[in-house]
């Protein structure tokens, strides 16, 4: 664990609570995943299997108390990225949490992702999202597959938070296709490379409407058809400044995670060094494959974290309000949405972290469950979502009261990632080769 990591839980309070509501609009309002409460999961237990793991989200828990909830809806509402709280993840040493000590990181593993993932989206998911563009598909895909050079180089201003990151995968007619990408990288006589064409829907792909974020993986063809598609995909760093790199738009007025910012990226004959190719040339798929795996499972932790926020909202609500004389969790209608919400939180919930102690984050081939982890706690976030808003009526509908925003952003976790479809795909095709279930 690096020291950073190490003073800032240090400094996280020993016991941080849960804010109590006094009346129903206000608790309705101030239900969120502000601390560990006296009933959590002690360490040693699957959620928090050490003592550093439960460290760890006592320290998630009261950043978002303090410093993520009092702004969620602020920069949701005006569509912009908070750089500065963006820093402040990377004063506490978050933005590394997978990476080795040497490089900046906190050299912890899947499940302590996981639990980032989990305490950020029950407050805000669009923050999370640029987080995990950030320290997923950048810092730990380049911590999983770049030299030793290259992670001394371009690792420690990311995990500090000095440099934000994203990785470029999608194109305008390649999402789930994902191999039949156009960008290209020709390789010139000197062994540098010359970068053309464009990726679509990157995450932390602008940090305002005219800046580029700071640095990027981006995956390229430097093979022609003749080659196997699996074989003709490599992996190139790049970085804001470089010659013919640019923002093409920044995409806004998007249905939900509207604070994190999504972009368009251009590449117009850029250079890039030799030293800039990530593997070996032509051999990206493997390292896009492992690290699909460890995004699809903290996209499930951000399901859950919306869930855990939802039905602690639908729960308070339930519990305060009156209707026809009586509470309005005394009717079966509502005992329906809140006991059906809480099992399949707990499900989801139980399912994420024993695929996450189980994933080495060095190795690929662990497809069929983080495949099925996605595709079950994202479309559980968006239902339990749903299932508050229902519940607290009028009042889940406005943005104030938090859940129509969760559930706004709790769609996209069924898109990017991989789609449901895709899921539905992989995880068939890997089950054929099964003696037995699990």
């Amino acid at each position: 664990m690096s020291s950073a990591v190490a003073r800032s839980l240090r400094s996280a309070p020993a016991s941080a609570r849960r804010l109590p509501g006094r009346a129903v609009l206000s608790r309705a309002r101030s239900t969120a995943a502000v601390g560990v409460a006296d009933d959590a999961e002690p360490q040693g237990s699957l959620f928090n299997p050490t003592a550093e793991h439960y460290a760890l989200r006592e320290l998630c828990a009261a950043f978002v108390r303090d410093e993520v909830e009092p702004q969620a809806l602020e920069f949701n509402r005006a569509e912009r990225f908070n750089h500065p709280l963006f820093r402040r993840a990377g004063e506490l040493g978050l933005l590394g949490v997978t990476v080795d000590p040497e490089y900046g990181g906190a050299g912890m593993d899947a499940a302590a992702a996981c639990i980032v993932h989990e305490e950020l989206s029950a407050s805000d998911p669009a923050f999370c999202l640029s987080y995990l563009a950030h320290s997923q598909l950048f810092v730990n895909n380049l911590a999983r597959n770049g030299s030793a050079e290259q992670k001394a180089a371009w690792l420690p201003a990311a995990c500090s938070g000095e440099a934000i990151g994203g990785m470029g995968m999608s194109e305008p007619e390649a999402g789930t296709d994902v191999l039949g990408m156009r960008t290209r990288a020709e390789q010139q006589a000197d062994g540098s490379w010359l970068l053309n064409g464009g990726k679509m829907w990157i995450t932390n792909g602008a940090v305002s409407d005219t800046e580029l974020g700071d640095r990027y993986l981006i995956y390229a063809r430097t093979a022609g058809p003749e080659v196997k598609a699996s074989k003709a995909v490599s992996l190139f760093y790049v970085e804001r400044g470089m010659a013919g790199f640019s923002l093409g738009q920044r995409l806004k007025d998007k249905c939900g995670m509207r604070a994190s910012p999504t972009a368009e990226l251009v590449f117009e004959n850029v250079p890039l060094p030799a030293a800039n190719l990530i593997g070996q040339p032509g051999g990206a798929t493997v390292c896009m494959m492992r690290n699909l795996e460890i995004e699809r499972v903290v996209l499930a932790a951000m399901g859950v974290g919306i869930a855990r926020r939802s039905l602690e909202a639908m729960n308070a609500y339930a519990t305060d309000r009156r209707a026809f004389g009586a509470s309005l969790r005394d009717f079966g209608q509502i005992q329906r949405h809140i006991a059906e919400s809480y099992a399949e939180y707990m499900a989801g919930k139980t399912y994420l972290y024993q695929t996450a102690l189980g994933l080495d984050l060095d190795a690929a081939g662990n497809r069929l469950d983080t495949d099925g982890v996605k595709l079950y706690c994202t479309t559980m976030g968006k239902n339990v979502a749903d299932r508050a808003i229902q519940v607290m009526g009028g009042y889940g509908y406005m943005g104030e009261y938090a859940v129509e925003r969760l559930w706004r952003d709790a769609k996209l976790l069924e898109i990017g990632g991989g789609t449901l479809e895709s899921h539905h795909k992989n995880m068939v095709r890997d089950m054929s080769q099964l003696d037995a279930m699990p």
